[in-house]
């Protein structure tokens, strides 16, 4: 795995005239895990956007090192494509294929992706993150729409993703069970919360 390290100083959010959080730092080396807990609202997406530097803090710098993976809502496949054509257009940008059936995705490569329930589509984003073969992954509610098998999936892959020398922000409002994570609330006092 590549050298990574994900850092942030002063960090703050502003959406209009609300300031969602502010004085946050953190710094994450490589096989550190930290879990943004908070109830909706409160910034965790915003602050996955500005970690993987999609959006632009309004106060504080995030510095970078290694590639980065997002996994939120959207998971980038082509809603029209089967889902085996949807994943293979990744494919060949990234170099890399999932284990669709580790994932549990292997019967379902002829199905179109907008069929796909909710948890089967987490699961492709899944593979889809999987493929990047990025140290860095960010992942915004990862859960949602999972069954019981599905959660230890990830919470399994996480971990692997970690002990092999990787960093990972899962964004939750659910527990996420991850040994020796860190946790930052951010409904609480943020300045050096998770350095």
């Amino acid at each position: 795995m590549q050298a990574c390290r994900l850092a942030a100083r002063d960090l703050a959010c502003r959406r209009g005239d609300r300031l969602l959080f502010a004085g946050l730092a953190l710094a994450l080396e490589p096989g550190a895990a930290l879990h943004v807990q908070g109830p909706n609202g409160v910034g965790k997406s915003s602050l996955l956007r500005i970690l993987a530097g999609l959006l632009p803090p309004f106060a504080g710098a995030v510095e970078r090192e290694g590639a980065v993976a997002l996994l939120d809502e959207r998971p980038a496949l082509d809603p029209t494509l089967p889902l085996g054509r949807a994943l293979h257009f990744w494919e060949r940008l990234d170099g890399r294929a999932a284990d669709l059936a580790a994932l549990g995705l292997a019967e379902l490569i002829d199905v179109p992706v907008r069929y796909l329930s909710t948890g089967q589509k987490k699961r492709a984003a899944l593979a889809r993150l999987l493929g990047q073969d990025a140290p860095v992954w960010l992942l915004d509610e990862p859960l949602n729409g999972l069954d019981t098998f599905a959660v230890a999936l990830v919470e399994r892959l996480v971990a692997e993703h970690c002990a092999a020398g990787g960093i990972c922000v899962v964004a939750s409002h659910q527990p996420f069970a991850l040994a020796h994570a860190r946790a930052l609330d951010l409904t609480g006092d943020l300045a050096g919360a998770a350095a």
